[in-house]
């Protein structure tokens, strides 16, 4: 009887008094090992205790209508001195880990190993939101949400050049409507859903039914927004068009053309009476509201402006350049930065909102196929969202949802937990 192989077999599968002298088989890691007996580990040498991730399954048959309360919205960072300062971090202090992966095997449901995998078997992590639902039929990158003040339905828009409808309480889509172009960005204001496209903005009542077309743009919308009773669109021609819209006439009637971009405007937001554009040619410009005339042109940024977005009396800026910029009026009247955030990857899209306590959090959408949440205004890391894509478009919901949407087509719906999951 061979004893000592006996041994080697007990002390690859269990646990040994002594680690620090084994080392793990390199072809079991790889999942190829046939020695019987192996004279290396079977498993991982021991590690601290990682911090456990909350888990959330891909799907749930039932719809994302949650009835919750509502976080408010009344945030007050006090001086601009505040960016970036961390006070213990996260809930609670506790630490987020850094490195994760979402299992391969996990996502096409036959990890084996379950919770003893190295790798996440969650599409998220933090513990501080769950994953309601997955919506899937779109096939292309999902580049719009909106979901209209008082509707049952979500609309999501994507470059397989359609416009999807998704029932609230089902979680079905309830209609396609094929609109011959990509969709490059959605806008829900009041009754309208606002739907950009090449060389045109389509313009949906959803209480009277009234489909209109909306001309003018030269390429593609890649913007929406309102403001002072205007409709902007940012264009592929570095042009911001304007509309107001005529009661007696039931239409939109053109109403300017801000010209100054010489590249793409990709981003549009209003704050503070003020329109703030940004461009693929590196810059923000600032325009009135009133007059429509460019009051400042900022150039800090060395790539791409991706996203803008007024948070109380601050403008954050993300770009391609891997940074994210928190700009602050100065003594002039003019904006200044105040704060630079620095990632490792270029980013994509900005979404501020309140987590389940009413505490002001940022989502950041990178390229590297995550999305991060930190807390506001110290930019400590609350947690991570996973795609198998880039996520392209980000929408808040009613009642702690909120919604993303990535480069393979899929909607995922997402839920703040009133008590987050402990981590450590």
């Amino acid at each position: 009887m061979d004893l000592d192989g006996n041994k080697r077999v007990f002390q690859r599968l269990g646990h040994s008094s002594d680690n620090r002298n084994q080392k793990v088989c390199f072809n079991w890691r790889a999942g190829k090992c046939d020695r019987y007996p192996c004279p290396y580990l079977h498993r991982e040498l021991p590690q601290p205790q990682p911090a456990r991730n909350g888990t959330a399954s891909s799907k749930r048959p039932h719809g994302f209508a949650e009835e919750q309360q509502t976080a408010r919205r009344n945030p007050n960072f006090g001086s601009s001195s505040s960016w970036g300062r961390v006070n213990g971090g996260g809930v609670g202090g506790r630490i987020v880990k850094k490195t994760e992966k979402v299992c391969n095997y996990w996502v096409q449901g036959n990890c084996t190993y379950g919770e003893r995998c190295r790798y996440l078997h969650s599409w998220c992590t933090g513990g501080c939101f769950s994953l309601l639902t997955q919506l899937e039929g779109h096939q292309e990158a999902v580049t719009g949400i909106v979901i209209p003040s008082g509707s049952d339905k979500l609309y999501t828009g994507s470059k397989d050049k359609t416009v999807r409808v998704w029932d609230c309480q089902s979680g079905q889509c309830a209609g396609v409507i094929n609109l011959g172009g990509e969709v490059g960005c959605m806008l829900s204001e009041g009754p309208w859903v606002f739907v950009g496209l090449p060389n045109v903005v389509k313009a949906w009542n959803i209480q009277t039914a009234t489909d209109l077309s909306l001309s003018g743009p030269v390429g593609q919308v890649y913007a929406l927004v309102v403001g002072n009773d205007l409709l902007y669109s940012g264009t592929q021609d570095g042009t911001i068009l304007a509309w107001r819209f005529n009661a007696a006439s039931n239409s939109f009637d053109p109403a300017a053309t801000l010209k100054g971009h010489t590249l793409a405007v990709v981003t549009l937001v209003v704050g503070a009476n003020r329109l703030y554009s940004g461009s693929m040619d590196h810059s923000i410009r600032v325009w009135s509201l009133e007059s429509l005339q460019c009051l400042q042109t900022l150039s800090e940024h060395t790539s791409v402006v991706m996203s803008v977005l007024c948070w109380d009396q601050f403008l954050l800026s993300c770009s391609l350049d891997k940074t994210i910029r928190v700009w602050a009026a100065a003594e002039s009247g003019n904006l200044e930065v105040t704060y630079t955030h620095n990632e490792e990857h270029g980013l994509l899209t900005l979404c501020g909102m309140h987590d389940s306590e009413a505490k002001p959090v940022l989502l950041c959408s990178c390229n590297d196929n995550c999305v991060r949440a930190y807390d506001l205004p110290s930019f400590s890391e609350r947690g991570k969202i996973f795609s198998k894509l880039e996520v392209r478009s980000i929408q808040i919901g009613p009642g702690g949802l909120f919604f993303s949407g990535d480069g393979t087509g899929k909607v995922r719906v997402w839920n703040w937990l009133v008590e987050p999951i402990a981590t450590a």
